[in-house]
């Protein structure tokens, strides 16, 4: 009986010992951010706009877009964080951000670490002209693109499916995705995608191409394996008629063009794509709309459309330009509501959204212009 006490109480002092040493979380971050409430809806655009998630760990400002600041109540933000970190002011508690930014302080689970962000509600911006030079972005497992603005600060408006492609391909070095940083831009930074070859699963999937892209909107991951074609969702509203877009471009082909089963498409080779699409985001009936790559050119939404018809092969950087044409009616308060989407899509291979093309097929991007019809 002495025996078996004594053990059990090695065993809980053992125990025991093991939970004291295990290392309390040295993290600090806010991992996404939203606000709950019908009463807070009519400050928004769209539900969405109330939400804030995937927030990158550089980041120390967090901007809600609003319709106006004026009326704006007091409102309740609610945090998720990294494990065992806690918040001040607390999460869901009410405050006044009408007078600007409101300091909010993480403290790690250990309690050694902190970290201030500011939380801001903004006015969206109206603007007439938009320029992309690509000089934003974060190096994980791969490249991300962001936007940073004056008023609002970072915007995650840009999306690449190498998410998609890390699935798998995780022990790829980030040079060797199909959406990369260039380093020797038109000015400064570019983008270079390239057309890669997917890995042994996915030609087991008759998927085997990756082509690299960029486009306004996001990844959804959760649709890589039951759809990846899906997972593309193309778009982020849009409050201006886009006239035309504008930019540079070099090209290269590579040397063998495949269809889905890897098989050599005699005397076809590839070519690149750039396009645009305006869209409204909901139907008559306040359902969602969201293009993806496989009906973003053919949607029956579509009110306008702007393509570059020929991307011929060159070395050196050349201007673009695109027209966005259609005579489908734009509704001026749908337009003002920002109930409309703007996609903006970049692609190595043309047909990359049917898995066919040439590995190897290489474009890049820079210096890119949107014109609205209030500046053009």
């Amino acid at each position: 009986m002495n025996t078996r006490i004594f053990y059990a109480a090695l065993f809980s002092f053992l125990f025991t010992s093991c939970i004291k040493d295990e290392p309390l979380n040295m993290e600090c971050d806010i991992l996404s951010a939203w606000v709950e409430g019908e009463e807070y809806t009519p400050y928004f655009y769209h539900e969405t706009d109330m939400r804030i998630e995937d927030i990158a760990s550089n980041r120390n400002k967090i901007a809600f877009v609003t319709r106006s600041l004026t009326g704006l109540p007091k409102i309740r933000v609610y945090f998720s964080l990294t494990p065992g970190a806690t918040i001040e002011p607390a999460s869901g508690s009410e405050q006044d951000f009408s007078d600007g930014p409101i300091i909010y302080t993480v403290t790690s689970e250990d309690g050694a670490y902190t970290r201030q962000y500011a939380i801001t509600f903004q006015e969206a911006q109206q603007k007439t002209h938009y320029q992309y030079d690509f000089e934003h972005f974060e190096l994980g497992k791969y490249y991300n693109w962001y936007e940073m603005d004056n008023y609002i600060g970072r915007q995650d408006i840009w999306a690449t499916g190498n998410p998609g492609f890390a699935i798998a391909n995780a022990k790829n070095s980030p040079e060797d995705y199909p959406s990369v940083v260039e380093k020797n831009g038109f000015r400064g930074n570019g983008v270079r995608l390239t057309t890669c070859d997917a890995g042994s699963l996915a030609r087991i999937l008759k998927k085997p191409i990756a082509a690299g892209n960029l486009y306004l909107g996001k990844f959804n991951t959760d649709k890589v394996m039951s759809n990846s074609v899906e997972a593309t969702e193309m778009g982020i509203p849009f409050a201006q008629e886009p006239v035309k877009v504008t930019g540079y471009y070099k090209y290269r082909p590579g040397e063998r063009f495949t269809d889905k089963n890897m098989t050599v498409v005699p005397n076809r080779t590839d070519s690149a794509s750039i396009y645009a699409v305006l869209y409204p985001n909901k139907d008559n009936n306040g359902k969602s709309i969201v293009l993806n790559g496989g009906n973003v050119l053919t949607h029956p939404s579509i009110v306008r459309i702007a393509q570059v018809e020929k991307l011929p092969a060159t070395d050196q950087w050349t201007r673009f330009e695109m027209t966005f044409k259609g005579n489908e009616h734009i509704d001026g308060k749908r337009l003002y509501n920002r109930g409309y989407n703007l996609a903006l899509v970049f692609s190595s291979s043309k047909t990359g959204n049917l898995f066919e093309g040439a590995i190897g097929s290489t474009l890049y991007i820079d210096n890119v212009e949107i014109f609205t019809k209030e500046q053009h």
